[in-house]
């Protein structure tokens, strides 16, 4: 192996993080995940990287920036696209993704409408806020149904 081969480990996580754009932390977090081999250690016990490395941390970025959850992740980072089931698992795996976004986007447009019908009940001219008022009113109401388990609506990432 040559000294300038992708595969010879050559930074701590700090740099590491730096050329990914990765926080250090998420990195020990995404190696606990087993999203990232836990890899070469020096004699010290810190962790180098490789390029390899930092390719799949970028590849990591790049989808939670998409929102994926760590499963869709795992599944994308475990196909190598040479194979036509390669394929096909990487757009099942997207075409779910697209349900769960097209579904928080439906809850985000009734959330943006709730919060235009808060908004309307007070345009501040009055010597009492109603959105206030409302607020107040809102939570002496009883929980509705989907909240009453512990918590607001499981989501998806």
């Amino acid at each position: 192996m040559s000294l300038n081969s992708p595969d010879i480990p050559r930074w701590r996580i700090g740099e590491a993080a730096k050329r990914s754009g990765i926080a250090a932390a998420n990195i020990r977090y995404y190696e606990k995940e087993q999203l990232l081999s836990p890899g070469v250690r020096e004699d010290n016990q810190y962790r180098l990287y490789t390029d390899g490395d930092v390719h799949r941390l970028r590849f990591i970025r790049l989808c939670r920036a998409m929102d994926m959850s760590l499963d869709e992740v795992r599944t994308l980072l475990a196909l190598d696209g040479a194979r036509k089931d390669d394929c096909v698992a990487a757009n099942k795996t997207l075409d779910a993704h697209l349900g769960h976004v097209r579904e928080r986007l439906a809850e985000l447009q009734a959330l943006e409408h709730e919060l235009m019908q808060l908004r309307s009940q007070c345009d501040g001219s009055d010597g009492v806020c109603h959105i206030i008022e409302a607020l107040h009113a809102q939570a002496d109401e009883p929980l509705p149904v989907h909240l009453q388990s512990g918590g607001a609506a499981k989501r998806h990432v």
